[in-house]
């Protein structure tokens, strides 16, 4: 399975920020500048996957515009194989985020119309299914269509391969309600798990129970600066991330753990050193003013994981 392609599906677009130069000043004019790169959940870690070696298949839809030609661009860079579905009277979907000086996010606007059109029948056409049946793995993120999400589940249980998704946003991660009883691994935030399972346990080492509860049979979940926690339907495990000094952008941060995971977990590595290497991944990312680090290698990983604390076994 090591030396099987991973397949991706998901999101695929145009990410736009706006960084604030001085203090945020809410309801006024800020001074800053603009940045525009590729990005999308799955996208970005499908990037950070094909750094690490990985071999790495990308589908998702896009418009037949520049911002197309951006994502197509930072695909071939990254080294993944890009098979689009391409609408060319429509708009690549777009992300538009303002950053505060020290890398935090203040607000954000997703106009994601098109990801609508990637329905379940895509899946049923030749070329993908043929893709299916020929991946070692699956990874998609909540910005399909939840009929899709379903359908992708369903498939990549009877091929006998995981699926990993990534949580996208507290509006989005609902899409994935029917399907967690068959992801793998489902990569969250604290607000994300929340939502998914109506609860926000104060104790880390209830996380996994909370969300066991509702159908997932395994995840990890980030906590900002405090203990990221994983679990499967054994064990949990956390890890609390290293201090930071300089710190780039957390955009893209949560993709690059899920990628640094996913690296490790496929190649055999239980879940307590898997996490480490994710958050070793998000590590470099984070120092990185690009939401996919450009360094991001096997050596750079292997330089972050020697400052990523040993995990705390949870149960």
């Amino acid at each position: 399975m090591t030396d099987r392609t991973i397949l991706v599906m998901g999101g695929a677009h145009v990410d736009r920020r706006g960084r604030i130069a001085g203090e945020t000043v809410p309801g006024a004019s800020n001074p800053g500048g603009w940045f525009v790169e590729a990005g999308g959940g799955a996208f970005n870690a499908a990037r950070n996957l094909a750094r690490l070696g990985r071999r790495v298949r990308l589908v998702s839809p896009r418009g037949g515009d520049t911002d197309g030609e951006i994502v197509a661009a930072a695909a071939q860079a990254a080294g993944v194989e890009d098979t689009p579905f391409t609408f060319l009277d429509r708009a690549t979907p777009s992300y538009t985020a303002i950053i505060e000086r020290d890398g935090n996010l203040v607000i954000a606007l997703a106009d994601m119309e098109l990801y609508r059109l990637f329905s379940p029948r895509r899946l049923q056409q030749r070329a993908m299914r043929e893709a299916i049946a020929e991946a070692g793995a699956l990874l998609t993120d909540a910005n399909l269509p939840a009929e899709t999400l379903e359908a992708m589940a369903t498939m990549a249980r009877e091929a006998g391969i995981p699926l990993a998704a990534i949580a996208i946003s507290p509006a989005k991660v609902v899409r994935l309600g029917k399907s967690l009883p068959a992801l793998a691994f489902l990569f969250m935030n604290e607000a994300e798990a929340r939502t998914l399972c109506g609860a926000s346990p104060e104790n880390p080492a209830d996380w996994p129970d909370a969300l066991r509860a509702v159908g997932l049979r395994a995840g990890v979940v980030t906590r900002g600066g405090r203990g990221v926690i994983a679990f499967d339907e054994k064990r949990a495990a956390q890890v609390v991330p290293p201090a930071i000094p300089a710190l780039g952008d957390v955009t893209g941060a949560g993709d690059s753990l899920a990628s640094g995971f996913l690296d490790a977990w496929l190649g055999g590595t239980p879940i307590d050193e898997a996490l480490r290497h994710g958050v070793a991944a998000a590590v470099i990312t984070v120092r990185s003013p690009l939401a996919v680090a450009e360094e991001m290698s096997q050596t750079a990983l292997a330089d972050a994981l020697s400052l990523v604390p040993p995990a705390e076994i949870l149960s």
